[in-house]
């Protein structure tokens, strides 16, 4: 009986270690669990319509620029405006001593009144004479004398209104006006000073700043590259989108106003390689000064295939260059050496490493491995930014 009871607990003992050992193996249970594929968060490639804009160095240059120089030399009577203020287009700047030049100018309408009344003494004789040669009343050596005195008499009146016009145009000089619209700065002379025609120093001048051009920089093989896609149908012009160009001021705020791009210089300079954009800005509030430091966004035209990969899919190798894990088609973790040539905000532009239906992984990348077996879900969107409300 002794030796049935202890049979029985035997078996017993046997049973519960056999059941222990089952759970341990099932799939619940104990260190002897099957976790399964590693889950991944994967964003699939789709291509889109990218617009490429570049961002450029540049600087601002003043749309009209004339130096005020005086046409007829004296003494300076007055100044008659306030330097680095706005001047019209014919406004009086300074005004030179005229009453040499009103003198040259009366003296000048005397020889012409002289002069008209020679020709009408002239013209008179040369009718008559003409009547008398007629009736041999005259000879006709002095019809012939009369008429080249009155045709003298004439070309002397046209030589004294263009003598008139010359002294009333110095005269006019006397007032030297602003010849462009627009800023105008310091003056070097003040009143008092003698002044010269053609005089080397400018009185004063005058900037046009509204609008204000800006001239940007780009190094030639960017443009010619740039050209090359275009010509292979890699990238569309743009149309007139193409043209808008927008600044970034020296304290990197944005310049509200956009502006176009007028030409691209056609000269490569030899000591930089590069060539020079010119675009033209609206300046009404006149923030932009000359000789300030921008970067310009330029847009360089369309790719309507572009493929946009997120920047948290892609790392770097170890030689720098930049990689991204896909999953293929069986399942499985791929690693893919990718050619970014540009961010485009939060996603790079890849060129080549990636074709359209891949799914990149953009979560979970720590656990891969080549060939792994994964499980790919949709990668959940980033969080927005928190509330003031809750904290």
């Amino acid at each position: 009986m002794f030796f049935e009871r202890s049979t029985v607990a035997a078996a017993g003992g046997l049973a519960l270690a056999a059941a222990l050992a089952l759970q341990g193996c099932a799939p619940g249970g104990g260190h002897g669990q099957n976790r399964g594929p590693p889950e991944v968060g994967v964003v699939t490639i789709e291509p889109q319509p990218v617009t490429l804009q570049i961002e450029l160095p540049g600087r601002t240059t003043p749309y009209e620029v004339s130096d005020v120089r005086p046409q007829v030399g004296g003494i300076l009577k007055s100044r008659d405006f306030v330097e680095g203020s706005n001047v019209k287009a014919g406004q009086r700047l300074y005004q030179i001593d005229p009453a040499p030049y009103r003198a040259a100018y009366d003296q000048a309408a005397a020889q012409l009144a002289s002069a008209e009344a020679t020709l009408m003494t002239d013209q008179a004789k040369a009718e008559r004479y003409a009547d008398l040669v007629k009736i041999k009343g005259v000879s006709q050596q002095d019809f012939d004398d009369a008429e080249a005195a009155y045709r003298a008499a004439a070309a002397a009146v046209r030589q004294q209104k263009a003598a008139l016009e010359a002294a009333r145009i110095n005269l006019d000089y006397t007032k030297v006006t602003a010849p462009i619209s627009g800023r105008i700065g310091a003056s070097a002379f003040t009143q008092g000073a003698l002044v010269t025609a053609g005089q080397a120093t400018a009185l004063s001048t005058i900037q046009r700043l509204d609008p204000i051009y800006v001239d940007i920089t780009q190094s030639a093989a960017e443009l010619l590259k740039l050209r090359r896609d275009i010509a292979a149908g890699q990238l569309n012009h743009g149309g007139p989108q193409s043209a808008v160009v927008r600044l970034k001021l020296e304290d990197g705020s944005d310049y509200p106003l956009p502006g176009k791009l007028e030409f691209t210089d056609i000269t490569v300079d030899q000591t930089t390689g590069s060539v020079t954009l010119r675009a033209v800005f609206p300046n009404p509030d006149g923030v932009l000064l000359p000789g300030l430091f921008v970067r310009a966004i330029v847009t360089e035209g369309i790719d309507n295939q572009g493929l946009l990969a997120p920047q948290q899919g892609v790392t770097r190798d170890q030689t720098g260059q930049p990689v991204a894990w896909i999953v293929d088609a069986a399942g499985k973790a791929q690693l893919r050496n990718l050619r970014t040539p540009r961010a485009i905000g939060d996603k790079w532009l890849v060129s080549d490493g990636l074709k359209p239906g891949d799914r990149v992984v953009v979560e979970g990348v720590q656990r891969l491995q080549p060939g792994v077996q994964v499980h790919a879900v949709p990668a959940q969107p980033p969080p927005g930014p928190a509330s003031d409300a809750g904290r």
